[in-house]
């Protein structure tokens, strides 16, 4: 399967494995459109993939809108407690810049925010406000009026210049969905294996020929985000 038919399936709302590097993380997430996202997208993503359930955001769209990345936060608040900023994200053994997380939110009208349909509608929601026609203004009314943080559903800021100076699934997957013409954030979760480590590229592999999905390497991706 190439990158291509990764893309179709995209466009056509379905899940896509994303394979990083051999010498990064060396895991592979699962991948939507989060315009796409359901509340079985999510099911699948917690009992087949098992890791952490996050959104993307583009950097120029986290800038405008205010929304920063949590390392930020940590060291704004660092004078008034210390321990955060001991705590900075400056030792990652396999990504020399700044974690990609950013806030934690709920959609306002959902209850406790964990369940499938709860998380589900928080991403739709926002992907749609993020997105939408609206003013920058409006925009950050409507996120202020309609979520809340911390939240269930945690928020990666693309860098800067995508995958111009860091390649993590944030600015992967994000680049993915420019490519297939979509808007620019995918939902993504880390594929676990039964030992608890990450799933080898052989049990992703498989997993998809079972399920009928596309497997990608970011290396495919890099090369077609360079010749576009």
């Amino acid at each position: 399967m190439c990158l291509k038919d990764a893309i179709e399936h995209i466009r056509n709302g379905k899940i896509v494995l994303v394979y990083d590097f051999d010498d990064r993380e060396r895991e592979t997430d699962m991948a939507i459109a989060s315009q796409f996202v359901t509340h079985e997208t999510i099911r699948t993503m917690r009992k087949d993939a098992g890791g952490l359930i996050c959104t993307t955001t583009p950097f120029g769209v986290a800038k405008e809108l205010g929304l920063p990345f949590m390392s930020e936060v940590f060291l704004d608040d660092s004078g008034k407690y210390p321990l955060l900023r001991a705590m900075m994200p400056n030792d990652i053994p396999y990504d020399d810049t700044r974690s990609s997380f950013g806030l934690t939110i709920n959609l306002r009208k959902t209850y406790t925010g964990i369940t499938d349909k709860d998380r589900a509608l928080t991403i739709l929601e926002y992907a749609k406000v993020i997105f939408s026609d609206m003013s920058n203004d409006e925009k950050i009314k409507t996120l202020g009026r309609d979520f809340r943080a911390p939240g269930h559903v945690h928020l990666l800021n693309a860098s800067e210049k995508l995958l111009g100076n860091r390649k993590g699934h944030t600015e992967l997957t994000t680049a993915l969905m420019i490519l297939a013409g979509v808007n620019p954030s995918a939902t993504i979760c880390e594929m676990l294996g039964e030992d608890g480590d990450a799933m080898t590229k052989e049990e992703v592999k498989a997993y998809a020929k079972r399920n009928g999905l596309i497997f990608i390497e970011g290396n495919d991706i890099v090369e077609a985000w360079e010749k576009r």
